[in-house]
């Protein structure tokens, strides 16, 4: 009985040190991704206002008001892309229509962006579960290893 608690002991002990590890690869590898995007947003200089209001978009606050804001105005253009076109196709050299598919692709991209960042987070909070997790399941196994030696 002794020696099943002494194993059973490292069986948890183990268990834990594998979550507190695991868990810190999650929050590297989320906070990594989150850096990433926030940096490729800063080099594509996509920016929210004018003027000395102006905001860079590198956040997923940022790129949901933006994209929210740029929703409005396309919808302003046409409510939806059926009712921009019409019966016809679409028109590249029509002004219009042009500017209705650039503002759908810069919304997607934000919006694609404010996704990732909620992936991201996430992540980063699965890993800090498993650290707790881990830590708790090593303190269990520490304390069976240390009964199984008092008995």
């Amino acid at each position: 009985m002794l020696r099943r608690s002494r194993y059973l002991g490292l069986m948890v002990l183990v268990l834990g040190i594998a979550a507190i590890v695991m868990g810190g690869v999650f929050v590297a590898e989320g906070k990594m991704k989150a850096d990433f995007m926030s940096e490729a947003m800063r080099q594509e200089q996509i920016s929210l206002g004018t003027g000395e209001s102006e905001m860079m978009i590198d956040s997923a606050e940022g790129a949901q008001a933006a994209a929210d804001i740029i929703r409005e105005h396309r919808r302003d253009i046409a409510p939806t892309y059926g009712d921009l076109l019409g019966t016809g196709r679409f028109d590249p050299t029509d002004s219009t229509q042009l500017t209705y598919a650039q503002a759908m692709n810069l919304e997607n991209y934000l919006y694609l962006a404010v996704v990732g960042f909620g992936l991201t987070t996430v992540v980063m909070v699965s890993g800090a579960f498993m650290i707790v997790t881990g830590l708790a399941l090593s303190g269990t196994g520490a304390a069976l290893i240390a009964l199984s030696k008092r008995q």
